[in-house]
């Protein structure tokens, strides 16, 4: 499952942040071929964008979902904005809030920091991608 390689990469030997840890867990668990050059380019995601803005664990599985859901022939537009959009309210429903800030106040432990965070949120992004990989089969 996802959310277990999320939490891997969400330690302190692999020294990810959130959105780092939602898109190597994803490129793990469901074959994406990302390189690494590609798996850096949510580094600058963690800790809300620096600022504790979005959540990196949102803005992660969102990168997660435009690499799965755009392909050689793209898929138009308003699919991929109805996938994110959905998944998006489901972290909302999780979480109750997008701002980093604000998840951190409530669910960030001192021993194992945002960690609940990204497996909750690798918990939504699975159930987005089963429900559009299931309906383009």
């Amino acid at each position: 499952m996802i959310k277990e390689k999320a939490a891997k990469f969400y330690s302190n030997d692999n020294d990810l942040n959130c959105a780092e840890s939602m898109l190597y867990a994803a490129n793990d668990e469901y074959v994406l071929g990302l390189d690494q050059k590609a798996l850096d380019t949510m580094s600058s995601f963690g800790g809300g964008m620096a600022v504790e803005s979005v959540c990196g664990a949102l803005t992660g599985a969102i990168a997660v979902l435009g690499v799965m859901f755009t392909g050689d022939k793209s898929l138009d537009s308003a699919k991929r904005k109805e996938i994110v959009a959905d998944f998006y309210r489901g972290f909302q429903e999780r979480f109750g809030t997008d701002n980093c800030g604000q998840i951190k106040e409530k669910y960030r432990d001192d021993t194992i920091g945002c960690r609940e965070v990204v497996k909750h949120s690798a918990e939504v992004l699975e159930e987005i991608i089963f429900k559009y990989k299931s309906r383009n089969n």
